[in-house]
């Protein structure tokens, strides 16, 4: 496709030698595989380092066949994380003994060191490197079985990088911003991917048009805190590296609004205090953006939400779920929520479980605490026993399906717009309505990619 060429232009131009120089010293194509941990900025990224392999040269394929090279890109935000990326990288290793590791994202730039150690790892490249995983590979045929690792003070990601997923998929993760200024402290992101920054509206736009051309319909934008949009870097006269607001989201989902071809927006996840009326009101009045927020909560309690130092209370987060639900009733709402952080004591808990009892929302993504190293929450008193974290996510988890089930119900019998995509089984496709109910029907291939009106029932809801 000619947009997916242009775009891949761009991204390359830097690489042109290098790439040609590999076309001559390898005498067979290689192949690469790659495997993605966590949050859907990361399948963004991981999809663009891709097609630079692509663009090198090499064939691409699937993580759990054989292939000369393996890249894991990596999630820091729970200790699951980190021991997944272990079993990751054994994982490769069953396939292929004689494969070259690569490890790379934001466990890599928070323990570098530790991830070097672990057994069959070829290199590490931090936060600052990872777009330019290319010109670390040729070093790699010359590596004496040591870890190579590349991993500059997260400082020095200060630059944003051009991301968007494409595949088979009708949806693409576009990534929009990058970085975090927040101190939530429970948190390592701004650690592991630095300050906060953005790509431009007049670049978002350009990349929003040619994945139009290219056929896709539905645009999700992504970052680590896409509400905080606008902040770019420059450099002082001492050469000092520093951040300017020069545009804001409300600015980017207005001219969003008018590129042809794209039937849907989503916002990925935006912070409550950030999701002020003006961005509300211009969702429920969209004919785009789809009626849909996922807005972290994180907890119930206002005390422990003081802990974690966020920065809203739950007074403001009451009204944005009001607010969203008065402008746009069948407006489907997620939550994400922490449970047995320091000091949430059994009452800190049921605050937190009758609050969103309360709530209008429509799902909740339930995350148990997990200690992180150079957190101010990793000191903090009050421990909570992981048996009884455990406990308590399983509670919410219970609520969650009981919410999900709700909102359902209240849209049986409804017709609305479905966007319909693959499914795994045979003869069927999938899809997710306006308000991101799923569902599976029979299909054929020709439904791939089309929208069409459907009337939701119970037969026809996916898991």
């Amino acid at each position: 496709m000619k947009f997916i060429s242009e775009l891949r232009t761009q991204n390359s131009e830097l690489r042109t030698q290098n790439s040609e120089l590999r076309t001559h010293i390898v005498a067979t194509p290689r192949t690469v595989a790659f495997h993605t941990l966590g949050c859907k900025l990361n399948f963004s990224e991981t999809s663009s380092i891709r097609r630079q392999f692509e663009d090198a040269g090499y064939g691409v394929c699937a993580f759990d066949t054989e292939a000369d090279i393996y890249v894991i890109n990596t999630c820091s935000v729970t200790d699951f994380a980190d021991r997944k990326c272990r079993y990751t990288v054994r994982q490769a290793l069953r396939t292929n003994p004689q494969a070259r590791i690569i490890v790379m994202g934001c466990y890599a730039q928070l323990k570098p060191r530790e991830i070097s150690g672990i057994e069959g790892v070829d290199l590490v490249l931090g936060a600052a490197e990872k777009f330019r995983i290319l010109d670390y590979i040729d070093s790699l045929s010359s590596s004496c079985g040591m870890a190579e690792v590349h991993v500059s003070d997260v400082q020095m990601a200060n630059t944003f990088e051009n991301a968007f997923s494409f595949g088979d998929r009708t949806r693409t993760f576009l990534k929009v911003q990058d970085g975090c200024d927040y101190k939530c402290a429970f948190c390592t992101i701004p650690n592991a991917r630095g300050n906060s920054r953005s790509n431009t509206v007049e670049n978002v736009l350009a990349q929003a048009r040619k994945l139009s051309e290219g056929g896709v319909k539905e645009i999700v934008l992504t970052g680590v805190n896409i509400g905080d949009f606008g902040k770019h870097p420059y450099t002082t006269a001492r050469g000092t590296v520093k951040y300017k607001r020069r545009e804001f989201f409300i600015d980017l989902i207005r001219a969003l609004e008018e590129v042809e071809g794209i039937e849907r927006f989503r916002i990925s996840s935006i912070e409550p205090n950030l999701c002020t009326e003006e961005v509300i009101d211009f969702v429920a009045d969209s004919k785009k953006f789809m009626p849909h927020f996922h807005l972290p909560l994180q907890s119930g309690s206002d005390s422990i939400l003081k802990k974690m130092q966020r920065r809203y209370r739950t007074g403001l987060y009451t009204q944005r779920i009001s607010s969203i639900k008065t402008r746009i009733p069948h407006c489907s709402i997620g939550v994400d929520v922490i449970v047995g952080f320091p000091g949430e004591t059994h009452e800190e808990f049921m605050k937190t479980f009758h609050f969103l009892q309360g709530l209008e929302v429509s799902y909740l993504h339930v995350f148990t605490y997990s200690e992180r190293e150079h957190t101010p929450a990793y000191k903090m008193d009050g421990v909570v026993p992981l048996e009884e974290r455990k406990r308590r996510n399983q509670t919410l988890r219970a609520l969650s399906s009981s919410k999900k089930s709700a909102f359902i119900a209240a849209h049986l019998g409804e017709s609305r717009p479905v966007l319909f995509e693959r499914s795994k089984e045979d003869k069927r496709v999938n899809g997710f309505t306006d308000n991101y109910i799923k569902i599976s029907v029979p299909g054929s291939e020709k439904m791939i990619n089309t929208l069409q009106v459907v009337e939701l029932s119970n037969e026809i809801i996916a898991g």
